[in-house]
């Protein structure tokens, strides 16, 4: 199966080289077949170089791409990326690369062999091994997954980690059923809406290392659109 890693920066000149770079050895080592996988940088905006180095790796490497989203927001460029894609798997994982590479082949086979439809990475998981995360993000992330199980109805336990695949082929569904929201939201709308139609969602404990330095994520503001965006949804589900 052929797949698509997406991956949204913003403003991102002084890691995207590096990064970009250690997510491409890893899948060159990992998967040989040519033509399989492709690398995406969705450019949200930025306003520094992180243009101009897209492009530059782009030219550098036949399988990293890049696409200009037309306005801000992770869920937008993943829709913009995704929306492009031809590939039987699409996803995306953060620039910082949290989520430790070796489980992204448990993810692909999950998909491609174990009749998954969506796989997402979990820090809370009994499993999972969390590295550096401060005290106040363990809190708020775990009182925000606590108000999508009570609010939503979920059974997921990470509606929040940068790290899910699907297969293309359920995205036009998702989107059908409420999966719209242009920003952070969108990845936990994908959970929520899947989970509500009944697709397989497969949870895989992560070794995540959270990356404190480079995070651009405000808790409290984040909060409350977050908020407002599980109201909309809960709307939506009752309106159908």
């Amino acid at each position: 199966m052929t797949f698509d890693i997406t991956i949204p920066v913003l403003n991102e000149e002084a890691t995207l080289q590096r990064q970009v770079g250690i997510l491409y050895a890893f899948l060159k080592d990992h998967f040989t077949t040519q033509g399989q996988w492709k690398i995406i940088i969705a450019d949200n905006g930025s306003e520094d170089r992180t243009r101009a180095i897209a492009q530059q790796l782009s030219e550098e490497y036949p399988e990293v791409h890049w696409v200009s989203v037309p306005r801000r927001g992770v869920g937008l460029a993943l829709k913009t990326s995704w929306g492009q894609s031809k590939a039987d798997i699409v996803g995306y994982m953060d620039l910082d690369l949290a989520t430790d590479l070796q489980h992204f082949p448990e993810a692909y086979d999950a998909l491609a062999q174990q009749g998954c439809d969506l796989v997402y990475g979990s820090r809370l998981h009994p499993n999972a091994e969390v590295i550096n995360r401060p005290f106040k993000r363990e809190v708020a992330s775990r009182g925000f997954n606590f108000l999508l199980k009570s609010y939503l109805g979920v059974g997921f336990s990470d509606g929040m980690c940068g790290f899910k695949f699907l297969h293309r082929s359920i995205l036009e569904n998702l989107m059908n059923g409420g999966a719209q929201n242009d920003g952070w939201f969108f990845s936990t709308e994908l959970l929520t809406v899947a989970e509500w139609q009944g697709k397989n969602l497969c949870e895989l404990p992560v070794k995540w290392t959270d990356d404190v330095s480079s995070s651009k994520v405000k808790i409290i503001p984040l909060a409350k659109r977050y908020i407002q965006s599980m109201i909309a949804l809960k709307k939506l589900q009752v309106q159908k």
